[in-house]
């Protein structure tokens, strides 16, 4: 419960940072935004945390469950695509409303990714975990995917690729018909180092699924010129080394 409190009290301390400076000045005009802001899950009706309906979860039957997912993000907070995948056994229930939430027509909202003072579109990388504990419902959003941070319930904030203003990124690319000649979904691990300031470092592929038909050599092309809003620790820009799955859909996004 300990660890539990201190994490809750870094989220609530970095939201609430989020917010202060987006907030207006005394003068009425916008305070500067910071050089680096990581996507944020936010407060109020149309934050994800508080949308999911965690009593239905209960009454539907759903026991503990853990479930990750990642989404676009734009500057404006809005979600323009989303994807779950990597759930617990009997994690279907939680999966449904997770996605039920984060869908566009759904209308999410984030705090929005800032990368050198601007607001900018970005990929945000989460995992939900569901506990009913004396019958009361226990649901917690992690934005990272790491398992050591997870299984000690770190407020840590993975790195987040990001789209122009500096960074090459430009989403996730199908590889070439004349690789993939069999068109089916891929998945690819890749273990990424980034520094306290968002420069990618190193980056290596771990496993690759179907091998040999290009979705290997797609996410290294696809991510090899990417920059990131830095990880964040105890509130703080941090260098990292996380392991991010990448998923190609035969049909896209």
């Amino acid at each position: 419960m300990r660890a539990f409190a201190f994490s809750l009290i870094g989220l609530l301390l970095i939201v609430d940072l989020a917010w202060s400076q987006v907030s207006s000045t005394p003068s009425g005009q916008v305070a500067a935004l910071p050089m680096y802001r990581p996507i944020l899950l936010g407060q109020g009706p149309k934050s994800l945390i508080d949308r999911i309906d965690t009593h239905d979860l209960i009454k539907k039957g759903q026991k503990d469950a853990l479930i990750m997912f990642n989404c676009a993000v734009r500057k404006d907070g809005s979600v323009e695509w989303s994807a779950t995948y990597r759930g617990t056994p009997d994690s279907d229930l939680l999966k449904e409303e997770l996605q039920k939430r984060l869908s566009p027509a759904s209308d999410p909202r984030f705090i929005p990714a800032v990368y050198n003072h601007q607001p900018v579109d970005a990929i945000y990388y989460g995992t939900v975990t569901f506990a009913v504990l004396d019958g009361k419902p226990r649901l917690r959003i992690f934005s990272n995917q790491e398992a050591e941070e997870l299984a000690k319930e770190h407020d840590f904030i993975g790195p987040q690729p990001f789209f122009g203003n500096e960074s090459k990124f430009t989403g996730f690319h199908y590889p070439p018909s004349e690789e993939a000649r069999v068109l089916v979904d891929g998945i690819v691990e890749l273990k990424m180092r980034t520094d306290a300031t968002g420069n990618l470092q190193d980056i290596k592929v771990l496993s690759e699924k179907p091998p040999f038909l290009g979705f290997a050599d797609a996410a290294l092309a696809d991510f090899i010129n990417a920059r990131f809003i830095p990880a964040f620790r105890d509130g703080k820009p941090a260098a990292c080394d996380v392991t991010l799955p990448i998923f190609y859909k035969a049909a896209g996004f």
